[in-house]
Order: structure tokens, then C-alpha cells, then sequence
């Protein structure tokens, strides 16, 4: 569910203007932005120069309409520069700060760009698992070579011989093979 079936629109700003409000429809793709998919979509623009923003967002109508952006990369033909913006967010009414369009900067090149890219996805990860460690839950590691449990206490405890009896466990179960 992190696709979208609603129109998306994009505005890219450069130091010589803006393109204003573009629907990206045309995609060599019959079915555009499904989760995990990189679409290609042609801008035709008088050239903007050096890129620094782009607006992007959807029209929120149609099932389905929320949209996990990871990043979005404009590659100019004339300069043969690519510009990356990072996103990783919802665009989603019921998502994350229930914004439908997001202002994206772009991101520097160089080694520098990775990282932020890895800090996002960090901090992404983060967001997305870190109810598992609110009070009172206990995460619960089946260990095939003992076959119990090992156990992870909010407190910070491990019981690292576990319970043979319990096949289950309480809490959350995790295999790891």
C-alpha cells in the first residue's frame, strides 16, 4: 500500500524560474507508481539552470491514494547533471503528518549524499519499528540450535536460555534462519 493510484504533480524550480504545476502521466509503464517501482517521466521545460527545489504532491482522489516517496532524481540533458531529492515520507492523508505535497530540497552530490541517503533510511527504519520497544513489550528471539526462546526485556535484560515450554512465546516472535 505505499503506491498511489491519484495524479501526481511536480513543480521544479531552478536559479532561471519554474516549470509551475506538470501532471507526470507520460511513463513508458502501463501502471505508474507502484510500491517499490522507479517510473521515468519526460519534462519538457525551457532550461531552468542549476536546480535547487521541487514541489511534488498528488490530487489525494481514487483508492489508494497514499504515496511513499523514496526520492526523486531529474537528470538534465543539457548539462548531463543528475539532481537527487530525497523524500522518504508518506504522502497520504492518514500517513505521517497528513500532507498530500512535500517542498524538497535538493541534495548535494558527492560522498556526502550517500549518507544523508543512509541516515533517512536509518532513521525510516527507526520510525517503523520502534513501537516494538515501548514499555511492557517484550521481543522474543526463537534460537533453533537450543530451540527456545531467547528474550529481550524493555529493561534491557536478556534471557538468553528462554522458555522450551512455551512454543509461542508472549510478545513478538522473530525467526531469524
Amino acid at each position: 500500500n505505499a503506491g498511489t493510484e491519484a495524479d501526481v504533480y511536480i513543480s521544479i524550480y531552478g536559479e532561471k524560474g519554474d516549470t509551475g504545476s506538470r501532471q507526470l502521466h507520460r511513463s513508458p509503464k502501463p501502471k505508474k507508481f507502484l510500491k517499490g517501482q522507479t517510473d521515468n517521466f519526460p519534462v519538457e521545460a525551457v532550461h531552468l539552470g542549476h536546480l535547487y527545489k521541487i514541489v511534488i504532491g498528488h490530487n489525494g482522489l481514487g483508492s489508494g491514494n497514499g504515496w511513499f516517496l523514496d526520492k526523486v532524481v531529474i537528470k538534465d540533458p543539457i548539462t548531463d547533471l543528475d539532481y537527487t531529492f530525497f523524500c522518504h515520507r508518506w504522502l497520504d492523508h492518514g500517513q505521517d503528518d497528513g500532507k498530500i505535497a512535500r517542498e524538497l530540497t535538493v541534495t548535494d552530490s558527492g560522498p556526502f549524499s550517500g549518507r544523508q541517503e543512509l541516515r533517512l533510511k536509518s532513521e525510516e527504519s527507526w520510525a517503523a519499528e520502534k513501537w516494538k520497544f515501548q514499555e511492557g513489550n517484550k521481543l522474543q528471539f526463537y534460537n533453533r540450535l537450543t530451540r527456545g526462546f531467547i528474550c529481550l526485556s524493555p529493561d534491557g535484560k536478556v534471557d538468553a536460555l528462554g522458555d522450551k515450554k512455551n512454543k509461542y512465546g508472549k510478545g513478538f516472535f522473530i525467526c531469524f534462519y
